[in-house]
Parts: C-alpha cells; structure tokens; sequence
C-alpha cells in the first residue's frame, strides 16, 4: 500500500455559463478525453499558489489567488495508479485570453455549457463540476462503500 496521497489542484474557469475544458493528450486511456486545466501540488507551494500557477502554464491566464475559491474535494484511489486528493478552484476573474500553452499535453481547449458537458469527460474533473454545481464539498471514488 502506497503511504502517500497526490495532491492535485483543479481550476474551473468560469464564463457566464460556461467553463474551460481541455482535451488531453497522452499516451494512456485519457488521451482525447476532456479534463479541467490541473496539476500537481509542488513541494513548498499552497494549493491556491498552485492553482493559479497551472492556470498561467497551461492557459496563459493570469489568476490573483485571492479570485480562487475552494469548491470541492475528491478523494481518489484507482488500481495502478497512485492515490490523489483533488482540490478545485473556481474564478471568474483573470487576465488575459485562454491559449493552449500546452501542446504536447493537450490537443485543444473549449467552452463548454456547465449543464452540457461532454460525454468523454474524465471522472475526476466531472466530480469536481458535479460537486460546484451541486454545493457537494467533497466525493471520493475507488474506495470501497
């Protein structure tokens, strides 16, 4: 048993009713699926820090942690895969015009309807959707009931 959990950090960017999705690119199941714009905690770093660092890496946006709000906590387990805690973020505010600063990790990036989302939506990034939508603060999956 693996005795550590990721910590990922998630950020919905908001647009009236819509929200940002990339589609990502990979070499593993996920590869063309849609997924919120996220990353990795980094040692040192707060989850907000973060939140907007991976905003600004992979969006080009400009995000005042301070405009970040904590809305939902997934607790993750899936075999073969190490263990996670997902922290997402909403905003409406921030600079700049969304660009796809990562190629080589994501295909594209769409506006999507919050209420029509794409069928081909990783779990992880749903759950983090469904819990905003819902006012749910935390879901876990993996874990036996």
């Amino acid at each position: 048993m693996v005795d550590r959990h990721l910590v990922d950090v998630h950020v919905l960017l908001l647009r009236g009713a819509d929200v940002l999705l990339s589609r990502r690119r990979s070499s593993d199941e996920f590869d063309g699926l849609w997924h919120l714009p996220a990353g990795k905690l980094d040692a040192g770093e707060s989850a907000i820090a973060a939140a907007a660092r991976e905003a600004y890496e992979e969006l080009g946006v400009g995000i005042d942690p301070a405009d970040l709000r904590h809305i939902h906590t997934a607790h993750v387990v899936a075999p073969g895969r190490e263990p996670r805690i997902g922290l997402f973020f909403e905003t409406r505010r921030w600079s700049g015009e969304p660009v796809n600063r990562e190629p080589d990790k994501s295909y594209e990036l769409r506006w999507f309807s919050r209420t029509d989302l794409p069928e081909a939506l990783i779990p992880y990034s749903r759950a983090g959707i469904q819990g905003y939508l819902t006012g749910i603060a935390y879901s876990q999956r993996g874990w036996p009931r």
